[in-house]
């Protein structure tokens, strides 16, 4: 029965060592942040981070999380207060969002190790696949998240997770809430 520690909660898994690490997350533990996309590591939607290290959980066994440290997007920042968070909502980069948490989390990992990365180091470690096509908005994101983090810009929050729509439209003046 692998242990580990996932969102900073211990964790034991009644299921076999060879189980991806992204099905135990999703499956047992309701973490669907998390996404299952291509299966085979190549997309990233299922980055995650484990012991400091931004990790495909597709291709993760729970035997190799054994005794790490993991944590997804939802236990990032509850209130979406990660500055790669606050510059994806603000620049309003999202598209379908199925690709996002991957890359929150990819990049939450590169800016823990190197708070000020260039451009280069980037586009290195962020291979992420969006099938929306959102590469140019995101890289401006991404360049916006490390400004957040080093202090040099501020963005207006965004509204709590669990708003009520109504209070979100007077919180987010492009939203509009169908009548």
């Amino acid at each position: 029965m692998p242990r580990l520690t996932v969102n900073n909660q211990p964790v034991e898994y009644l299921m076999p060592a060879e189980t991806p690490l992204l099905w135990a997350l999703r499956d047992a533990s309701n973490l669907t942040g998390t996404k299952y996309a291509c299966g085979n590591g190549d997309c990233g939607a299922c980055i995650v981070d484990v012991d400091g290290q931004a990790v495909k959980s597709c291709r993760f066994t729970l035997e190799a999380a054994e005794g790490t440290f993991v944590t997804t997007i939802e236990g990032l920042s509850r209130d979406r207060t990660h500055p790669m968070q606050q510059a994806l909502l603000a620049s309003n980069v999202v598209q379908c969002g199925f690709c996002i948490p991957g890359i929150v989390m990819n990049m939450a990992v590169l800016m823990k190790r190197n708070p000020r990365p260039a451009q280069e180091e980037i586009e290195r470690v962020v291979t992420n696949i969006c099938r929306c096509g959102i590469y140019p908005r995101l890289a401006e994101a991404i360049q916006q998240a490390i400004r957040i983090s080093a202090g040099d810009e501020t963005v207006a929050p965004a509204p709590r997770p669990g708003i009520e729509p109504e209070e979100a439209a007077r919180d987010v003046p492009a939203l509009v809430v169908p009548r």
